[in-house]
């Protein structure tokens, strides 16, 4: 990468002598073109250096200004022009003109044919370029020979670094350090000593793919970082950065560091697809513990040993949280967005959430963006960890993570519950207006189970509100079961049930005892009495479309 600035400090071309601003001249010139052509910006390409001996101007230099406009436009590295021949000397208004609008003028001096000139700035480039593919090339080989040995992401960047002899960082989307090069360890601070201050200091950094930043170092003097994107997904890149990229060694050029961005590419990629196939195998193990723990008359399992590669565990603490990040009208429509997001909040959560919250398990939720938080120890604060975890994110990247929370149960074959009730609570969140970050699962009334009779529900609601008596199997519990029913739809008269039934009184009041006892609830009560009438209903109907 030449720019107009280094051209002129050849001594070669020690004859040119630039008019205009010097601050104006580091631009990057990319060829070099002769033309005599009025219309020339219309037929070349950006970055180029035009050499011209103004013919046409000769009798009205002011309309240099509108050539000299439409260089700009198009992005032109410069004009060189030679006195001597049709011009005797520039005029300072049109050099004026040039350093208001920051576009650089050369002048060239008569004794310096232009055809010449063009050759010998030409060759300068050409060699310059082909040092820098050479280069370039053999880094190339370099990367290729660690892709060949499975090299990993840490040893790909201590080696990158080796190779530029200069610090090297690779950062997450959320702008965790993932690998840094072997300088650090011969500082008294970290790497993540200079990315905290480049994230203080440029709140937009990550906007660009190529940017260049100042800091301090250590010693309070100015540092340049340069920052490339690494794509891996397409709106949450990574991102790597190199300190002082001036002092790298020449002929070290941009192409071999965009080689460097593609390796990363292709590995990072690589090692999202590996986890990709692990996390799908998880989704796959919650979507079946979810459905089979709500099929009634299922056999039992034994879900820790099935589990323990997923991260289940013994306890007596089992709770659910759905985790799914809001959606705004930008990116509501767009699907590939929404799936980024939520591979890296996911990402995110698996880093963040174990050092605060014991044994804890993150899934996919099949066939969705939703996240399923399996928390196996009771945890006091765990509105307030959630809260603090989804403003952390937010501060990071444009992600508004929410968490709808399940009930705590004491057995695993009870995680379903939690389940349906954390993504229950999900949907009420979905028509609240009050912009809270998380929802606790509150019990459903009978008139929400008449608004939405899904299946999942019915089951749901007819297993905590019958227990054991909701699909009963044994005949003591089919017994329990009949007298209930019969008990509830005389109003809860001994002698009407045991009449009906052909049963002593006792016998019934035995029984109904026997029942309040195995529900945990007073019969008796309005509300309960509702309640279980309803669910008998509700569970002999959806029995009979098993």
């Amino acid at each position: 990468m030449t720019t107009l600035e280094d051209l002129l400090k050849i001594p070669r071309f020690s004859d040119l002598k630039l008019l205009t601003n010097p601050r104006n001249a580091d631009t990057i010139v990319e060829s070099i073109e002769i033309s005599e052509t009025p219309d020339v910006a219309n037929f070349i390409p950006k970055k180029i250096f035009l050499l011209t001996t103004a013919m046409v101007y000769k009798n009205n230099q002011k309309e240099l200004i509108t050539l000299i406009d439409s260089l700009k436009e198009q992005e032109a590295a410069g004009i060189g022009i030679k006195v001597g021949r049709f011009i005797e000397t520039i005029d300072p208004a049109i050099i004026d003109y040039a350093n208001q609008i920051d576009f650089p003028i050369v002048l060239v001096p008569s004794t310096q044919p232009l055809g010449a000139l063009l050759h010998q700035l030409l060759n300068y480039l050409w060699d310059t370029k082909t040092e820098q593919l050479s280069y370039a090339l053999d880094i190339q080989k370099r990367f290729s020979d660690l892709l060949i040995h499975d090299v990993s992401i840490a040893r790909f960047i201590a080696d990158f670094g080796k190779m530029i002899n200069t610090p090297v960082i690779l950062l997450s989307p959320y702008r965790k350090v993932i690998a840094h090069s072997k300088h650090f360890t011969q500082t008294s601070k970290p790497a993540e000593y200079y990315v905290e201050q480049l994230v203080n200091k440029y709140d937009n950094w990550n906007e660009d793919s190529h940017a260049s930043f100042m800091i301090k170092d250590l010693n309070q003097e100015s540092l340049q970082i340069a920052g490339f994107s690494v794509t891996v997904n397409s709106y949450f890149p990574h991102y790597l950065l190199i300190l002082n990229p001036q002092q790298v060694p020449y002929p070290m050029s941009e192409f071999a560091v965009e080689q460097a961005c593609l390796v990363l590419s292709f590995m990072l990629y690589k090692n999202q697809k590996v986890q990709e196939s692990l996390d799908f195998l998880k989704s796959d193990f919650l979507a079946q513990l979810i459905e089979y723990q709500q099929t009634p008359h299922q056999s039992r399992r034994d879900w820790l040993d099935l589990g323990t590669n997923y991260g289940l565990k013994k306890s007596t603490q089992y709770q659910v949280v759905y985790a799914v990040c809001s959606q705004t009208t930008t990116t509501a429509t767009k699907i590939k967005y929404q799936q980024e997001e939520s591979d890296v909040a996911f990402q995110w959560l698996l880093e963040t959430l174990p050092p605060r919250i014991k044994h804890i398990s993150i899934f996919k939720v099949k066939n969705t963006n939703h996240l399923a938080i399996l928390i196996q120890s009771k945890v006091d604060d765990l509105e307030n960890i959630l809260t603090e975890l989804s403003l952390e994110l937010s501060k990071k990247l444009p992600i508004t993570l929410t968490f709808a929370l399940g009930n705590l149960y004491e057995s695993v074959e009870q995680i379903a519950n939690s389940f349906i009730e954390a993504k229950t609570a999900y949907e009420e969140m979905l028509t609240m207006t009050n912009g809270s970050l998380t929802h606790r699962y509150h019990p459903k009334g009978m008139k929400s189970l008449f608004e939405k009779m899904s299946l999942e529900d019915i089951h749901y609601f007819c297993e905590t509100t019958l227990k054991e008596l909701a699909y009963p199997v044994e005949d003591s519990f089919i017994e329990l079961r009949k007298t209930l029913q019969c008990y509830l739809s005389f109003q809860c008269e001994i002698s009407k049930t045991a009449k009906e039934m052909y049963l002593h009184r006792n016998t019934i009041k035995y029984r109904i005892d026997h029942c309040a006892k195995l529900l945990g609830k007073s019969i008796q009560d309005p509300t309960n009495s509702l309640n279980l009438r309803l669910a008998l209903e509700l569970s002999e109907r959806s029995n009979q479309h098993q």
